[in-house]
């Protein structure tokens, strides 16, 4: 595939008013989509196949981006395990079995790092993603969006459908949930550590013990190789999208409060859980295959991403 005019094209984006999905919007646009149709949660809902069935009649859609998932971080994932396992594999696996029922060209189907097994080798290679059972805190979540490789695979396998499975990195940047009950580890942390300035308070609780480490991809650079997969990828082998940049918990955690100015110590609660020992990718394959690589350095998107923040906090209080 030399490319997709996106201009002829009409896309659903499954997920389009979230976080990742609102930059992948801006990004079909700058290459000229003219037809976008983001089905909202409050419209359907697509663990429904009769939603799902409206929406598709509604769209019409030439190509699905799915990005539309149940997600959180590990506390999350331990207070809803059954909920993340049940929404997100029906939500998947019927919508892309309606859109090949129906015609549509292409199922662009997004995975997660949460599908890997525990204790896979780092840099996590595509073809490792078999070789054992995920990190259990986030395993019903990981596997069920794992299913749509299978999906995916099986249905190229069989019916020659173009379907293709994209695995991102733990992602964060402007926009991202910042609500404490569900957030991720970096927004979780920038809010703490503006909250203990704010309230004055000499050290901050951090989960875990701060060993474990992560890759974290920025949101644009996730749109962008998304949006390029699309265009330019056929085949039925996961692909990573990630940085290749393995940092842990805690130099996280000091950067962040570096960067946000919380002078404070830092506290492990070593009560709470690590997640997977160490994650980070290898992403030789996106690079070949489509010709994508991560653009933001990290220091940078931490840096607008708490810009963001601290923009959106001061206009809640004004």
């Amino acid at each position: 595939m030399n490319g997709i005019d996106w201009a002829t094209k009409r896309v659903c984006v499954t997920g389009g008013a979230g976080f990742l999905g609102s930059f992948v919007v801006e990004k079909l646009k700058q290459r000229g989509a003219r037809e976008i149709f983001i089905p909202t949660i409050d419209k359907y809902d697509l663990t429904l196949e009769s939603d799902i069935l409206r929406m598709l009649e509604d769209a019409n859609p030439d190509i699905i981006i799915h990005l539309a998932a149940q997600v959180g971080g590990i506390g999350a994932n331990l207070e809803h395990p059954a909920e993340f396992f049940y929404n997100n594999l029906m939500m998947g696996v019927q919508l892309m079995h309606q859109a090949w029922k129906r015609g549509v060209s292409k199922f662009v189907a997004i995975g997660t790092v949460c599908a890997y097994p525990k204790f896979t080798p780092v840099p996590f290679k595509e073809d490792d993603i078999w070789m054992g059972y995920p990190e259990e805190t986030n395993a019903p979540y990981g596997l069920a969006k794992k299913m749509l490789l299978v999906q995916a695979q099986a249905y190229r396998q069989q019916y020659g459908y173009d379907a293709i499975f994209l695995l991102p990195v733990n992602l964060y940047g402007p926009r991202d949930n910042f609500n404490p009950s569900s957030s991720h580890v970096i927004p979780a942390l920038i809010r703490k550590c503006f909250e203990a300035q704010d309230a004055g308070a000499e050290e901050l609780v951090v989960w875990g013990d701060g060993s474990p480490t992560r890759e974290f991809l920025y949101v644009e650079d996730a749109a962008e190789g998304i949006v390029l997969a699309s265009e330019k990828y056929s085949s039925p082998d996961p692909v990573n999208l990630g940085s290749g940049h393995e940092i842990s918990i805690k130099d996280l955690a000091e950067l962040i409060a570096r960067l946000t100015g919380f002078e404070g110590k830092l506290v492990w609660d070593t009560s709470k859980p690590n997640g997977q020992p160490r994650r980070a990718l290898d992403v030789t394959r996106a690079r070949d295959r489509f010709g994508f690589t991560a653009k933001v350095g990290f220091e940078d998107g931490l840096r607008r991403t708490i810009d963001w923040y601290r923009t959106q906090r001061s206009e809640v209080k004004s």
